[in-house]
This record gives structure tokens, C-alpha cells and sequence, in this order.
């Protein structure tokens, strides 16, 4: 029996407010990568969630370095930084049929080297970090899918205590609470979580009253997650390697650092070339996991119900170099990690009680892959 679409996007936002998994069905899985090498822009696999199984890949749509991807609420839309010195973001309807994708226009991203796209709870504001000039913006959607003028862009400004990394500010992640009012931008540059209130009806930002949070000086703060009861932000430090933990406070949008933990193995320190990449919370809340390029490997952290603290369970390799992006079906079954380095990416089961990560063996072939989003087949 089909369902009516309205229903089932119903069903969809109730299961995942409530932190649940979703029935096993076909996803299309979409790929953002560098189209540096072999890629040549967004690519598309059918993943049938029971089984795990990945049919062959195929290119959805030609588009510059297409690195990190963004959902729309509805699954009609598709949104992608084009990570290239001058900034631009792509918005793209999406054929539920085929999994192709079509250009519906593309805008300014307010900056350079756009690294991370988000679109808030509403569907009605696309939020873009700038890596290369440190900047963010914030853009109305249209009600057709279509990126409209207008918006906020702000410049990051300072700098941070490493001389290579941090001479200025890096935009690495900009993304919403759980109760849509604020946005969060991770800034690698200056070591500061910055906290914006956010008009989503308008896509407009705001300085919040307290305006950021801090890490650690010269940890590198890159993406964020928030746990499941919206009490807790983790935040992953690339340069650092850890996980710095703060208490989230949604009425002030006040950020309370209480503590930060190594992402690697017990006994290991950082070297040189290790750098931490992403982070991803389960849809049931009780695990978090991350990539470690250099180490090559994930991390599994258990989380703690009462406290919101983490416990790390297991690291395992990557399948590959350079994990980088990182994602879980909407099942909550599998996870999927993208190895830049050595283009491939790599599923692993994920066991539901445990929340540890087993390699299926299945993997796709796609050059620098980066992110995924899932979207149902219809």
C-alpha cells in the first residue's frame, strides 16, 4: 500500500523527532565529493536497507566539488556547497524514480571555499560555512526549492594560537538546535563555537546575547552534534583529535564547556598528520561516532542517558585513506564512511544494542567521496 506523500513525510519527522529508526526500504544514497580526480560531481546509489546491498554508482548531476550535501525537509530538494575558491551553493530537485538530479539554480555562498551546508528544521533557510574566508551566510529557500536573494553574511573575525592552522578565522560548520531558534557555527580559525539567533521565515541571522563558546585554544573546532535530549552539544576538534563536550541551554543559547575527550584509542597521542573529521549521533541517541584521517579509523563512543557523557567502545579502520564524511541510514542499520584518499566508500553494520561496527565487505567506487544523504525511493 502506498502511502500519501503528506502522510508519509508525517511519519518521517515524528520517527526522527523521537530519535527512532526507520522500517527497512530502497534509499537513494547520494554522494558529495572533490571532483579534483575522477569524480565529475554528485553521485547515486540504491541501497536496499534490509540486506545492506549498494547497486553501482552513477552520476545524479555534473557539479563542481560538491563536497558536503543538505536535505531538504520534504526529500525534494537537494543542496550542495561547491567547495571552490569562488563560493557558490547549488540547489537541485530530486527524481524520486531514477535518483537524477536537476540544477534549479545556484547562488553566492557569502565567501570562499564553502566546506559544510545544513537547511534549518522549516526547510526554509540554507546555512553555509566559508573554510577559506571565514565567513557564514544564511539564504531563504523558496517555496519551489530555489536558493532566494537576501540573507545574512557574516565575516568571522581573529585568529587562534597555532601558526600554521589559525591565522586567521576557517567557517567549518553551520548548523540548528534542536528547537530551530539558534544556529551554531563552528569556527576552526579563532576556537569558537559561534551561536546566532536564527529567522528561519526570513533566513536571518542574529549575534546572539552571549555570542560563542570556546574549545580548548588550538584545538580546531570543524562540526558539532547535539544528543538526543538536546542537553549536550559535541563538538569534534580536528586539530586536537577529541571531542569537546558542552551543556546547551536552549532558551539563552548559553554554551557551558564541562569536557573534552581523545577520539583516539586508549594510550594513543596525536601525530602530525591525524586529523578528526566528523561526527555523527545514532538516530536512537546511545552512540557517537567518528572519522580519524591519518589514524584512518572510527571511533565508537557509548553515551551516557543520565550525564551525556561519552565512553569510547571500539575503533576499527576505515576500509581506506582519509575518512572524511560520515553518515547513518535513516534505518539506523548501516553506516557509511567516505575514504578521500583511496575513493572509496565503505559500509559497516552497525549492531543495535552495542551500537559497534562491523565491515559488511560492500563497498562503492566513487572518486573523493565525501558526504551522503539518504532519500527514499519511490
Amino acid at each position: 500500500m502506498k502511502f500519501p506523500s503528506f502522510l508519509r513525510y508525517s511519519c518521517w519527522i515524528v520517527l526522527l523527532t523521537a530519535g527512532c529508526s526507520l522500517p527497512a526500504r530502497d534509499f537513494w544514497v547520494y554522494l558529495g565529493t572533490f571532483t579534483e580526480g575522477s569524480s565529475k560531481g554528485i553521485y547515486v546509489s540504491r541501497l536496499d536497507a534490509n540486506t545492506g546491498e549498494l547497486s553501482d554508482p552513477k552520476l545524479a548531476v555534473a557539479t563542481p566539488d560538491p563536497s558536503y550535501l543538505a536535505l531538504a525537509p520534504d526529500q525534494k530538494h537537494l543542496y550542495a556547497d561547491n567547495e571552490v575558491n569562488a563560493g557558490m551553493v547549488s540547489a537541485f530537485s530530486i527524481n524520486p524514480m531514477s535518483g537524477e538530479l536537476k540544477l534549479l539554480n545556484q547562488k553566492d555562498s557569502g565567501g570562499s571555499g564553502p566546506c559544510h551546508v545544513s537547511v534549518d528544521l522549516s526547510g526554509q533557510t540554507l546555512l553555509v560555512a566559508n573554510y577559506g574566508s571565514g565567513s557564514i551566510k544564511s539564504m531563504p529557500i523558496l517555496s519551489d526549492g530555489r536558493l532566494g536573494d537576501g540573507g545574512t553574511t557574516i565575516q568571522y573575525q581573529g585568529r587562534g594560537t597555532n601558526p600554521i592552522r589559525q591565522t586567521g578565522p576557517h567557517g567549518h560548520y553551520l548548523g540548528v538546535d534542536p528547537s530551530n531558534r539558534f544556529a551554531l557555527g563552528c569556527d576552526l580559525g579563532t576556537d569558537r563555537i559561534m551561536v546566532y539567533r536564527l529567522d528561519a521565515a526570513n533566513g536571518i541571522m542574529t549575534t546572539n546575547d552571549v555570542p560563542f563558546g570556546v574549545v580548548p585554544p588550538g584545538s580546531g573546532p570543524r562540526h558539532l552534534v547535539f544528543s538526543r535530549d538536546g542537553k549536550s552539544v559535541y563538538v569534534i576538534d580536528e586539530m586536537a583529535c577529541k571531542i569537546t563536550c558542552f551543556n546547551w541551554d536552549n532558551q539563552t543559547g548559553i554554551l557551558a564547556r564541562r569536557a573534552s575527550i581523545s577520539v583516539l584509542p586508549h594510550g594513543e597521542t596525536v601525530q602530525p598528520d591525524y586529523t578528526a573529521a566528523e561526527i555523527l549521533l545514532h538516530p536512537s541517541g546511545r552512540f557517537v561516532y567518528v572519522t580519524l584521517r591519518g589514524h584512518d579509523s572510527i571511533s565508537v563512543f557509548a553515551v551516557d542517558a543520565a550525564t551525556g557523557s561519552l565512553a569510547l567502545i571500539q575503533n576499527l579502520p576505515s576500509g581506506g585513506k582519509a575518512p572524511r564524511g560520515m553518515a547513518i541510514d535513516p534505518t539506523g542499520h548501516w553506516l557509511f564512511t567516505g575514504n578521500q584518499k583511496t575513493d572509496n566508500a565503505v559500509e559497516f553494520a552497525i549492531d543495535p544494542a552495542s551500537g559497534k561496527l562491523t565491515p559488511t565487505k560492500l563497498q562503492l567506487q566513487v572518486g573523493s567521496p565525501v558526504d551522503f544523504k539518504f532519500v527514499p525511493v519511490d
